[in-house]
């Protein structure tokens, strides 16, 4: 009896990684063989809002507002959200000169700064506002291509975030795990004709539709507004393109303690968008394809724990196969061929830059990641309210 229970569980458990693992190594081979449109320079320009949410980042605000306000492109304007910014700060703010919007919440919320500065901007004066965080630093041709790209009727788009920092293991691996979820949820998924998956930064949309969506009160409680805001675009079937070659360069985490804090809040907003997709309001879409696949992506595990639980079952089968207790269902072989699967999806999804010695070093602190996401799922809070603010200190590309 106890054997057959053992024997269901583990059938239960290789379903649910056969069908996840079947899913990404489809998406991953799919963004390979993706081909990006091509988005030239236009003569005509949307005017462009460049919203900077920044909490108690006074060491780098400055420095990332200067080389925002420095973009190559004619018609933008860049504003700061300053929450919790030091006066010295503020003033040197003004003086580059870019906007600053203050604000002062209780609790930080980053949608609710994003609220504040939409709201306080006069009605029709832009056409597309994009969200920076405070540490994103764009290239040259970024507002290029998101004009480019608005102007062929985009109505929503996610540039490519890449590294701004790769200075030791931790955010070396921080820097591969960003690129193997651009292949994976922004390339696979438009090649597969879904939205690309929204980042929270990088991300731009027409001006009075994101202006809609963060007035709606349920947002401005919610820790991951772009999830959020990625439902809501569902429901108005507007597609998230993706612009492959427009640059914004994003600070990864440096120390466990911090990559543990930031999947925690990510672990949360997880978390809350599974119970999101069976809302009321949500569950009307299932009649459509694009609500299966939010869904069966919100169900998937974050990487570490999907090779965390292949390592434990790998022991526990090897305990088995001592004591000689027939644990083993399927059979071992099949176990083995999907734990290649999901390295080799991974492996697929890695720009081939990163193949190297520095990153054969860095898998060495695997472990150590794998340990801190699993704390990190015993430090969720189900209905935390305020943002998980991760610290930032790089301001070089």
């Amino acid at each position: 009896m106890l054997l057959s229970i053992f024997h269901i569980l583990f059938l239960v458990v290789f379903a649910y990684l056969f069908l996840s693992v079947l899913y990404l190594l489809l998406i991953a081979v799919f963004g390979k063989l993706w081909h990006a449109p091509v988005y030239e320079i236009c003569s005509e320009k949307k005017k462009i809002a460049v919203l900077i949410p920044s909490y108690k980042e006074d060491n780098i605000i400055v420095d990332t507002a200067s080389k925002a306000k420095q973009n190559d492109y004619s018609s933008f304007d860049v504003f700061v959200i300053a929450d919790k910014l030091q006066p010295g700060t503020i003033e040197k703010l003004r003086l580059i000169p870019v906007n600053v919007v203050p604000v002062n919440f209780e609790i930080g919320m980053k949608s609710k700064s994003l609220n504040a500065a939409l709201n306080s901007i006069p009605e029709n004066e832009f056409d597309v506002a994009l969200i920076l965080d405070a540490d994103n630093i764009m290239s040259s041709n970024c507002l290029e291509k998101i004009n480019s790209a608005f102007r062929q009727q985009s109505k929503a788009v996610q540039c490519h975030r890449v590294a701004k920092n790769k200075n030791n293991a931790v955010s070396l691996l921080d820097a591969i795990s960003e690129e193997i979820n651009n292949n994976l949820f922004r390339r696979g998924q438009r090649a597969l004709g879904f939205s690309a998956s929204l980042i929270g930064s990088g991300m731009a949309f027409e001006f009075q539709k994101i202006k809609s969506i963060l007035n709606e009160e349920y947002i401005l409680s919610n820790p991951g507004e772009d999830r959020e805001i990625e439902l809501q675009l569902m429901k108005d079937n507007i597609t998230v393109e993706y612009i492959n070659d427009a640059f914004v360069y994003d600070e990864k985490v440096s120390s466990t303690e911090v990559f543990e804090k930031q999947r925690t809040r990510w672990l949360e907003a997880q978390f809350t968008n599974i119970k999101r997709m069976f809302d009321q309001d949500v569950k009307t879409l299932a009649n459509r394809s694009t609500y299966w696949n939010k869904l069966f992506q919100v169900l998937l595990l974050p990487r570490s724990l999907y090779l965390l639980l292949l390592v434990a079952i790998s022991i526990i089968f090897a305990l088995a196969y001592i004591i000689h207790y027939p644990i083993f269902y399927p059979h071992p072989v099949l176990w083995l061929l999907l734990g290649v699967a999901y390295i080799l999806s991974l492996a697929i999804s890695v720009p081939g830059s990163y193949y190297n010695f520095t990153t054969i070093k860095a898998v060495a602190r695997i472990p150590v990641l794998m340990i801190a996401m699993l704390r990190a799922m015993f430090k969720m809070k189900a209905n935390r309210k305020e943002f998980l603010h991760t610290p930032k200190v790089h301001t070089g590309e």
